[in-house]
């Protein structure tokens, strides 16, 4: 089998500019060189002028618990939804997907902390037939008293990738009201008045025990090199608090300030690609836009749909007059760099070859082919154009 292959005729986005009509060769899942003057053996593959990007990298969809769960108490085999997400993200173009789990034992479903723990088990089971490089980004509710240990556990079993810390506590971050509290939960999990008014009450009694329950956790993420988060901040003392814990990432920052202060902190911000393409925050927070223009924005995620990335990466690009290659950064290189994965994210010689191919039909940038340790995972043809068959 011939483990070198060169990409050739490609408009490749490199770290520092777009280069056209530029060629590069991997060999053993490995970028070996640019524009080489002698592949020898290694198998063609000529891009016609396609766009050549890094593979995408994820640090936050919490999409699989909409494959797990697609309705209220309808649940599908684990194996099955991991492997629907797995081929969502490869067609999407996420090389690498930091699965965001919710351990909010309060707010039903499979944010139930049992649950969410065998969907983490799942997830690490099923990257032995994956597409593409799954994770677990454990997303831990600060009131919930009974996380803490099913979190420890997972952190020695070595299934978290990610750790992040959420309050969603009414009146704060993201759910500026108890009504807005409300509506979220009655919508998404279908309660009952009362069942609402037992999980608030539950949650208000538990808020004076929040700093106790991230210092352990982060004490101990430390230590096994997990990466942190932490979710929503809405004041720039919010961020000096968890950047003192270790947080070196702070997601979706609901205000300028707050993000500002982040960057001062050297903590990286991270939005919503959704929040891009619909133009606004469906919580009322900040704009992504508005983050990119006034230079506060590290890093994309998915959110709730991977989908969303690669539109958003070429919307950036057209309306904030940055160049291509900076709105690639923002979910390539700059969330490889925040999550300490430096063997990815950027076309460069020693680099995993996590690559994409990218043609515009219908007006859309479309992911037309993907690589990932420079094996082809994924290919489409589309109609308006064809690339012919690997």
């Amino acid at each position: 089998m011939n483990r070198r292959t060169l990409l050739t005729h490609a408009k490749v986005v490199f770290p520092d500019r777009v280069a056209e009509d530029s060629a590069i060769l991997i060999e053993d899942g490995v970028i070996v060189a640019i524009d080489p003057v002698n592949s020898g053996t290694a198998s063609v593959i000529d891009l016609s002028g396609r766009i050549l990007m890094p593979g995408m990298i994820d640090l936050h969809c919490d999409a699989l618990e909409k494959e797990v769960e697609p309705r209220p108490n309808v649940h599908f085999p684990l194996n099955f939804a991991c492997s629907q997400a797995d081929k969502r993200n490869a067609m999407s173009g996420v090389t690498t997907v930091f699965h965001a789990l919710s351990f909010a034992h309060h707010e039903f479903g499979v944010r139930n902390n049992v649950f969410a723990a065998e969907i983490a088990h799942a997830v690490h089971d099923w990257q032995q037939h994956a597409l593409v490089d799954n994770r677990v980004h454990a997303r831990c509710e600060v009131t919930d008293t009974s996380a803490p240990e099913i979190l420890a556990e997972l952190i020695d079993k070595k299934e978290v990738y990610l750790l992040s810390f959420m309050d969603h506590t009414p009146g704060q971050g993201q759910f500026k009201d108890v009504a807005a509290y409300r509506s979220y939960l009655a919508g998404s999990y279908k309660k009952t008045e009362e069942e609402l008014d037992d999980l608030l009450q539950r949650k208000l009694a538990n808020v004076q025990g929040t700093a106790e329950l991230i210092g352990q956790l982060a004490k101990k993420a430390k230590a096994h090199g997990i990466p942190l988060a932490s979710h929503d901040d809405d004041c720039p003392e919010r961020v000096c608090a968890m950047a003192e814990l270790g947080v070196s990432i702070s997601e979706f920052p609901v205000n300028i300030e707050t993000a500002r202060t982040a960057k001062y902190r050297g903590v990286s911000t991270l939005f919503g690609a959704p929040n891009v393409l619909r133009g606004a925050s469906q919580s009322g927070s900040m704009r992504a836009l508005d983050a990119v223009l006034k230079g506060v924005a590290d890093c994309l995620c998915g959110d709730y749909s991977a989908a969303a990335l690669l539109p958003s990466v070429f919307k950036l690009a057209e309306l904030s007059g940055y160049e291509l290659q900076e709105m690639v950064a923002l979910v390539t290189s700059n969330p490889a760099r925040a999550a300490g994965l430096l063997d990815r994210g950027e076309i460069l010689v020693g680099k995993r070859a996590d690559l994409i191919a990218v043609q515009h039909h219908g007006g859309l940038p479309q992911v037309e082919h993907v690589w990932v340790r420079g094996q082809v995972v994924f290919s489409a043809c589309w109609r308006s154009s064809r690339l012919g068959h690997f």
